[in-house]
């Protein structure tokens, strides 16, 4: 092959060179288009998934983590039976082509020329030999195996090195695996044995053995066909049993989302039938218990609208009946002054009365579960500010005060209101309808007030609370038949009870023998609240 020299290519001397572009901003775009498509495909995948429903998106992750997984072992598979294949193939034609070569009988040309096709056709292998100038050499009408530079190189090399490679033939649309291991050949036509003088005849080459990979080709191609169809079945049943799985899952979900739709839309809030231990069915619990505590809330405003609407009609209907009456009298020249005093002494209690009682329905609407921006406090000094407000509205009432410091976490108003009610009922109950201050100055009535490590009761000197009016004093408007005849709106011990509950505390009343009604409420420390 001849060599060109330099100076036969053509000269660029004279025509303008094109500066060379770096590659470091070439590699930089093509990084930037790549994150680029990979950043607008993942949002169209987590867009697509959005669009789905939960019942799609189970069915299509089990498809696709069994495809996955089929996808995976058959890859596996179908990679080590070829691997295996061409390994055992190889392995044999290697043996066989280095026995051929030392025992001579195939690199003997005359009676490699005489061996018939036949023989050859029926393992499907080619045999031939290549010399070190090139030369092919092969049974008579059989065809030649590819040979190459490869096999040529060995047959020069005369080495212990042999080649092995995958030739593709075109015309016969197969390939073959062929091998050449170094061999010395003996020339055909000699008159002389070449075993005489093996180092005067014998000629350097290669032996070249091919080995069709037909039935190997076909082998892996079946291979794959099953793999494929076993990989498709098992896609289509993992897609059915996701389909199957997540109906049967879902199908507690559904439920439940019809029966919040139900309460959405018709506003009833009987709670759905559960069963199971799962997460579903703890959702479906969770759902009840919401629904529950809102059917809870519900009946509370309605309680409080109806019994609201009932005490707020006595004292708008004696205001109004004393106001016509005022109106009245002006038109017929006036009441005397007395008697006007009088009434309007009676509007203005019944406006306080009023004034009180849409302050307590104010305080019993704030529904709340637990005190919002609550504060240290100490419950020693709300107590106290309570009493001395108290002592002052009932003076003829003997106070016996014992106070020890208790901090606690809430809001001072809301216990301050609670405490000053309780002192107030004490006071109310422990006065007489129809007492008076004493001459002799001894006091008409006793209450007791003790603070001890977050305990606050509160005796009274009153008759009492009836047995059967016990489980019933905390609730609202209640007022039992004794009370009825007092003054009060019949919220003041409910609203204790709302601010023991939502400082996590409680409320409970009792008869003390020898003395009148007794109520304790009970507050947890301010270490062991939560805020």
């Amino acid at each position: 092959m001849s060599q060109q020299h330099p100076d036969d290519f053509p000269s660029y001397a004279g025509r303008p060179q094109r500066p060379q572009q770096p590659a470091q901003p070439v590699a930089k775009s093509n990084g930037n288009r790549v994150a680029a498509t990979a950043a607008r495909t993942q949002s169209w995948w987590n867009e697509t998934l959005h669009k789905l429903s939960l019942h799609a998106r189970v069915t299509l992750l089990a498809a696709v983590a069994v495809g996955l997984a089929v996808a995976i072992v058959s890859v596996a598979a179908y990679i080590t039976v070829r691997q295996q294949m061409y390994q055992n193939l190889d392995n044999s034609l290697t043996q066989r082509a280095v026995q051929a070569a030392q025992k001579g009988v195939l690199t003997d040309l005359t009676v490699l020329q005489t061996v018939p096709s036949d023989a050859l056709g029926l393992s499907d292998i080619r045999v031939g030999v290549i010399s070190a100038e090139g030369q092919q050499f092969g049974a008579r009408s059989s065809l030649l195996p590819p040979m190459g530079d490869d096999e040529l190189q060995v047959a020069r090399d005369q080495g212990n090195e042999a080649s092995l490679r995958t030739v593709g033939v075109r015309n016969g649309g197969s390939h073959f695996r062929v091998i050449a291991v170094p061999a010395r050949y003996c020339p055909a036509g000699l008159s002389r044995d070449c075993s005489e003088d093996p180092q005067t005849y014998l000629q350097p080459g290669a032996l070249v053995v091919a080995q069709s990979l037909g039935s190997i080709d076909e082998t892996l191609h079946n291979l794959g066909v099953v793999l494929w169809a076993f990989g498709l079945i098992g896609v289509i049943g993992a897609a059915l049993a996701g389909n199957a799985v997540a109906r049967s899952g879902l199908r507690p979900l559904a439920r439940l989302t019809g029966a919040a739709e139900h309460v959405a839309r018709t506003e009833d809030l009987k709670p759905i039938p559960v069963g199971g231990t799962d997460e579903i069915s703890r959702l479906a619990m969770a759902f009840n218990a919401m629904l529950g505590a809102l059917a809870q809330s519900r009946d509370r405003q309605r309680r409080l609208v109806g019994d609201a609407g009932h005490e707020l009609r006595t004292p708008l209907t004696s205001v109004r009946t004393n106001l016509d009456l005022l109106a009245q009298a002006d038109k017929r020249g006036g009441l005397r002054p007395e008697d006007r005093q009088q009434l309007l002494d009676d509007v203005r209690a019944q406006m306080d009365e009023l004034t009180t009682l849409i302050g307590d329905l104010t305080e019993l609407a704030r529904d709340t579960p637990q005190v919002r921006n609550a504060e240290l406090i100490e419950l020693s000094n709300v107590v106290e500010d309570a009493v001395m407000k108290v002592r002052r509205r009932a003076p003829g009432l003997e106070w016996d005060v014992q106070i020890t410091p208790f901090p606690v976490w809430g809001d001072e108003r809301l216990l301050g209101r609670a405490v000053t009610n309780l002192l107030d009922n004490a006071a109310k109950y422990s006065t007489p309808e129809d007492a008076e201050q004493r001459s002799d100055g001894q006091p008409i009535g006793h209450v007791t007030v003790r603070l001890l490590d977050g305990v606050l009761t509160v005796t009274d000197s009153g008759p009492g609370i009836a047995e059967a009016d016990l489980p019933h004093v905390f609730e609202r408007f209640y007022r039992s038949s004794e009370a009825r005849s007092r003054p009060g709106s019949g919220l003041g011990l409910a609203i204790v009870k709302h601010a023991a509950e939502q400082h996590g505390g409680m409320i409970y009343a009792r008869n003390v023998p020898g003395a009148g009604a007794q109520f304790t409420l009970w507050l947890p420390h301010a270490a062991t609240q939560t805020r």
